[in-house]
């Protein structure tokens, strides 16, 4: 009933920016929280940043500053503007969406590879 669809992955050199999106099949009004995971080789999955349904943001320490969340409504879209990239990004990265009326019903998208050289 609910899908999410990341894109924007791909290679990119040390320094370089990339954008990833998110795509939701329904309202994104429908969420209490969407935000991007990622998850490297050999690693667990780890929070990289959120946006609360109200528009409260949060990020993980080794993206503050590099990176920013925001979302669309009108496309039922949010977004992941990634600056500054450095090799230790390098991961494949997912969306992530909580029901406002259910935190333990959860909705993760398939990934999308980044892998930052360099």
């Amino acid at each position: 009933q609910v899908q999410l669809v990341e894109s924007g992955g791909g290679l990119v050199q040390a320094g370089g920016s990339l954008r990833l999106s998110c795509a939701a099949s329904g309202s994104i009004s429908s969420f209490a929280a969407m935000g991007w995971y990622r998850q490297a080789p050999g690693n667990q999955r780890e929070l990289v940043a959120t946006m609360a349904r109200g528009g409260n943001t949060n990020y993980a320490d080794s993206v503050k500053g590099r990176f920013t969340v925001s979302r669309d409504d009108a496309k039922n879209t949010v977004y992941l503007q990634m600056n500054s990239l450095k090799p230790e990004d390098t991961a494949v990265y997912y969306c992530n969406a909580v029901h406002r009326f259910s935190n333990s019903w959860q909705f993760w998208g398939q990934g999308t590879q980044v892998t930052v050289s360099s």
